[in-house]
């Protein structure tokens, strides 16, 4: 693992758990907005931070919201995969930018961040 990629776990894990799911969320909300743009490295670039960041975070939460991470985690190693021939596609661009959207949401609710500024 590169150095870089140390210290920016490094400070990552230094977050609580509710700031690293607001991150998460936050990825996973400009994964979306990037999909309906014209830079796919954009994209790949933010999946594969958002799979270290469930990496760095999913054992560490309660095992049902770790259990719904991994499974994003895992559909967005599947997209990484079949990357280019999804981005050909505009309905399959469609599709990743509003599932992106939905676990966006999803993350955010886990992260408590929206009921404690309430």
């Amino acid at each position: 693992m590169s150095q870089k990629l140390d210290e920016k776990q490094a400070r990552f894990q230094s977050e609580n758990t509710s700031n690293r799911l607001g991150h998460i969320a936050s990825n996973l909300a400009r994964l979306r907005t990037f999909c309906n743009t014209a830079y796919p490295e954009a994209v790949k670039s933010v999946a594969d931070e958002t799979i270290c960041f469930i990496e760095w975070t999913a054992a560490e939460i309660e095992p049902e919201y770790a259990e719904e991470l991994v499974n994003i985690q895992v559909q967005l190693a599947r997209w990484k995969l079949k990357f280019d021939s999804l981005w050909s596609e505009e309905s399959e661009r469609t599709n990743m930018s509003e599932q992106a959207s939905v676990w966006s949401g999803r993350v955010l609710d886990m992260s408590g961040l929206l009921s404690e500024s309430a």
